[in-house]
C-alpha cells in the first residue's frame, strides 16, 4: 500500500504536478499509489479548487482556529495528525505547505513525509532561498526533495536538480525557473521511492 495525503498552503502547483504524473504515468496500476486527499491549512488556498478539479478529495484543517490553544502548534498538529491518519496514508507529501510540523506529527508518521524545498540543501533552509543565494553569489540554485525530520529541512536528500543562475536573474525569475524544475523533481523522487530506489 502506498497511499498518499498531500499537504498545501497555497497555490498547489506542486501538488497539482503529483497529480498528473500519479495519472500519467499509472502510479496506482504499478505501486498500489493512490492520492487520498488533498488538505489544506488555509481555506482560501488556490490549490484547493485545482485538486477539486483533478477530482481528488480536499479537506481544510485551519491553523488559525487553534490560536486560542494553550500550545497552538502543538494542538493544530495533534488535530493534523488524526486527519491525515484516518485517510491511512503510507506517504505524506508536502508540497508547499508553509508550517514546520513538531514532533507530535512528526512521530506519527516517521520516515514517512516528504517535501520539496527551493534550494540546493544543505544550502539555504528556510525562507528566502532564492534572495539568499543571489545574494551569496552563487553561480548554481535549485529544488531539493528531502525526508523530513524534526530538524528545519535537514533530513536525507532523495534527490536534486539544479539550476544554472543567469546574470540577470533577480530572486523573481530564478524562483520561476526553479519552480518548473520542481514539477519534475517531485514526481521523479516519489517514484524512486514508490518503486524502492531511495
Amino acid at each position: 500500500m502506498n497511499d498518499m495525503v498531500i499537504l498545501i498552503s497555497g497555490s498547489g502547483s506542486n501538488m497539482v504536478a503529483l497529480a498528473q504524473a500519479a495519472q500519467q504515468r499509472h502510479w496506482q496500476a504499478r505501486f498500489g499509489a493512490h492520492i487520498r486527499c488533498v488538505i489544506s491549512n488555509r481555506p482560501d488556498a488556490a490549490g484547493l479548487a485545482k485538486a477539486r478539479d483533478l477530482g481528488l478529495h480536499t479537506e481544510v484543517l485551519d491553523h488559525r482556529s487553534f490560536k486560542d490553544h494553550p500550545q497552538p502548534r502543538e494542538a493544530f498538529d495533534a488535530a493534523l495528525a488524526e486527519l491525515v491518519q484516518s485517510h491511512q496514508p503510507r506517504w505524506v507529501l508536502l508540497a508547499g505547505f508553509m508550517r514546520v510540523l513538531t514532533p507530535v506529527f512528526l512521530d506519527r508518521f516517521e520516515h514517512s513525509v516528504m517535501n520539496i524545498h527551493p534550494s540546493l540543501l544543505p544550502a539555504f533552509p528556510g525562507l528566502n532561498t532564492h534572495e539568499r543565494a543571489l545574494a551569496a553569489g552563487c553561480r548554481f540554485a535549485g529544488a531539493s526533495v528531502h525526508w523530513v525530520n524534526s530538524e528545519l529541512d535537514a533530513g536525507h536528500i532523495i534527490d536534486q536538480v539544479v539550476v544554472p543562475i543567469s546574470p540577470g536573474d533577480d530572486a523573481q525569475s530564478l524562483a520561476a525557473r526553479v519552480l518548473t524544475q520542481e514539477h519534475v523533481l517531485y514526481p521523479r523522487a516519489v517514484e524512486r521511492v514508490l518503486s524502492g530506489q531511495s
